[in-house]
């Protein structure tokens, strides 16, 4: 049985770590709402690319071919960029995406194009030390990017599909990330990079279904080819960029939730110690004033 002393030493190094946990919440929620702001600032940009690519491949013109439209006849080779974050401490934010990427990468994949060879890019620490261990192929490490995030690593890792695709090493690249729904909610999301595929805004996919026989016409200047040229690489750095900053905004959220929990069960613990610990202090009373007329008694 614990003895006071020990008691007292749980309760204190319990308190000590609900501080500890307390103000990793407090960060996490200061570093949640920039996230939130980085995000909706970086949101009007990326739904109006969308829209101006989804146009430009519904306009009527010549036949058009870029090197990130390539359409593979048989997918041999494909890359997967997972991200994950640089710390820990966030509840199952990363051990749920790692487990969900092991299965893409070493079941899904190869069941569905037989003779595949997948590589794989590590965004993130957690990542990082994960698939050094793993029996995969690892092409790429981006550790610690998330302290400092910035936009140079989404170019950097845009550049580094678009360059492998362009040479024929990728026959697609996906990406799996933690998509931030909510703070109390974050998905894993695969979605594909290469070859990009331009969608139309809702707007045009309604008027294409009411009126199919017609097409949208544009004037272009310059040419529609030279748009698309400048277009596309910037579409593929701003959804690696989009990608960085859900993770990060997830991560966030899932560190604030972990920490209030942590608090929280800090705080119950301590309440169950306190009470053992004040029911051992009246034992311990009780038998002392037992002693003593028990002691009394034997004088008489």
């Amino acid at each position: 049985m614990a003895t006071l002393r020990d008691l007292r030493q749980r309760i204190g190094a319990i308190k000590n770590t609900e501080k500890i946990t307390a103000a990793m919440r407090v960060v996490a929620s200061t570093k949640l709402r920039r996230a939130q702001q980085a995000i909706l600032a970086a949101r009007p940009y990326t739904l109006k690319i969308q829209e101006i690519l989804g146009n430009l491949s519904a306009a009527k013109e010549e036949e058009y071919f870029h090197p990130l439209l390539r359409k593979p006849k048989e997918i041999k080779n494909v890359a997967v960029l997972v991200i994950t974050s640089d710390r820990g401490l966030c509840g199952s934010f990363n051990s749920n995406l790692l487990k969900n990427a092991m299965y893409h990468i070493t079941q899904k994949l190869p069941s569905e194009h037989k003779n595949m060879n997948v590589s794989t890019i590590a965004v993130g620490k957690r990542a990082v030390a994960f698939f050094a261990k793993a029996n995969v192929n690892l092409i790429r490490q981006y550790p610690d990017i998330f302290a400092k995030l910035d936009f140079s690593t989404a170019e950097d890792i845009a550049t580094l599909v678009a360059d492998g695709f362009t040479d024929e090493k990728f026959d697609r690249v996906e990406i799996i990330f933690n998509e931030f729904k909510s703070i109390i909610r974050q998905e894993v999301k695969l979605t594909n990079l290469l070859p990009i595929e331009p969608v139309l805004t809702p707007q045009a996919q309604k008027a294409a279904s009411l009126h199919p026989e017609r097409t949208i016409d544009y004037i272009f200047e310059p040419t529609k080819g030279d748009i698309m040229d400048v277009l596309l690489p910037k579409y593929l750095k701003i959804q690696v960029w989009r990608a960085l900053l859900e993770s990060n905004a997830a991560e966030q959220a899932a560190r604030m939730m972990a920490m209030e929990t942590a608090s929280k069960n800090a705080k119950d613990l301590i309440n169950n110690l306190t009470l053992s610990y004040n029911k051992a202090r009246q034992a311990a009373i009780t038998k002392e004033m037992l002693e003593i007329v028990g002691g009394a008694e034997a004088l008489k």
